[in-house]
């Protein structure tokens, strides 16, 4: 059964770091583009970054370019998200996804697969505090 388990999250002052952890199972996440995406009360799902399961090129947002970093560690079966510098803005729940095997990091934020389908975390909540 495939699975993933975001933790990491929590209350922390502006400018502070976390680092985000998605724990795969039930499939080796090497194969797969795996991106996080947060959502805010009353906003929109937002994609923040991907690394892709071609080459292992990672694509940050422009919104945290300069904040967050995606890593991943095959070995673990695990994708980290690492937020530094946080904002109060930045506050919202946190998601890890894995796109369909094959499925590139664009189709994955735009959630059009020619097949198969993604797999969601529940999320970890960051919480920053100005």
């Amino acid at each position: 059964q495939v699975q993933l388990v975001e933790s990491g999250g929590g209350r922390v002052e502006s400018g502070g770091s976390l680092r985000l952890t998605c724990a795969a199972s039930g499939f080796s996440l090497e194969h797969y583009s795996m991106g996080w995406f947060r959502q805010a009360p009353g906003n929109e799902r937002e994609g923040l970054a991907c690394i892709s399961s071609a080459d292992g090129r990672t694509y940050i947002s422009e919104a945290v370019k300069d904040r967050f970093t995606i890593s991943r560690d095959n070995a673990k079966n695990t994708v980290f998200l690492q937020l530094n510098s946080l904002r109060p803005e930045d506050t919202a729940v946190y998601h890890c996804a894995a796109a369909p095997e094959g499925a590139s990091c664009d189709a994955l934020y735009a959630r059009r697969y020619h097949n198969g389908v993604d797999y969601w975390g529940k999320g970890t909540t960051v919480t920053v505090s100005s």
